[in-house]
């Protein structure tokens, strides 16, 4: 069923054309940046980490909260952790829900990714890789990393890594938390870090109007947030690329 607009919301949308499609030509024309160039300016590898937010199960393959999109982002990323190890990349970490059965953020999101089910695995590609045993994983409770005492230990642990590629999803939630949170970190802190999203390695969920309105919910147009989060994160100097290659 078609929503009816009022003269103010109308002039909302028209008003919003040429913005939206500024942002569908910045996002069609992000440049592509070889990792070896990261590692290079970041002045060796290990001042370099990988982190990747909820490739879980739950996200990708299984769940109320998986989704399709998502699972497309699985590929991209078991390919750039490949390359990245191949290059000599040795620090991946890992965020991941893994809730208590009690966990606040059911309130908003429902049950998922509980402690100990399949859903709170990682992704069978990605565990899979020979050398997973070089993988941080660091359970959480929230959207953001940046909260979570493990990962906040890691970082003071390894002070010298100072170029982070962002990857996982949701573009608009978790990836958008933990991006933001280094980047704001870096500033608060003066720590010279540079985040990289690459954007071949980052999706969010799609629910339809009609989809919201059958189940009482709200709609997320993932077309859109996607475009919109990204470009969020490039307005707030973090460095947005198409994706990272050999």
């Amino acid at each position: 069923m078609a929503i009816a607009a009022d003269e103010e919301t109308r002039a909302f949308v028209t008003g919003r054309e040429g913005f939206l499609v500024f942002l569908k030509e910045w996002g069609r024309t992000l440049p592509a940046l070889r990792l070896a160039e990261v590692i290079n300016d970041a002045g060796g590898l290990e001042n370099v980490a990988i982190v990747c937010e909820d490739l879980v199960v739950g996200f990708c393959g299984a769940g109320p909260l998986a989704s399709p999109r998502v699972a497309g982002i699985v590929r991209p990323i078991v390919e750039l952790f490949e390359l990245a190890h191949s290059l000599g990349v040795r620090r991946f970490v890992l965020p991941q829900d893994a809730h208590s059965v009690d966990s606040l953020e059911f309130e908003a999101w429902g049950p998922h990714c509980v402690e100990g089910s399949a859903e709170a695995e990682t992704v069978p590609e990605l565990k899979g890789l020979p050398f997973s045993e070089l993988f941080e994983v660091i359970p959480k409770q929230n959207l953001s990393p940046g909260v979570v005492g493990r990962f906040t230990d890691w970082l003071d642990s390894h002070g010298s890594v100072r170029r982070f590629v962002v990857v996982g999803d949701c573009t608009d939630l978790c990836v958008y938390q933990a991006a933001m949170y280094l980047r704001l970190r870096a500033d608060q802190f003066r720590l010279g870090y540079e985040v990289t999203v690459p954007a071949e390695c980052v999706d969010t969920f799609d629910i339809s109007l009609e989809e919201a309105r059958r189940l009482g919910i709200f709609p997320h147009d993932a077309e859109l947030l996607h475009a919109l989060f990204l470009y969020h994160m490039a307005l707030n100097g973090i460095l947005i690329v198409r994706a990272l290659t050999a």
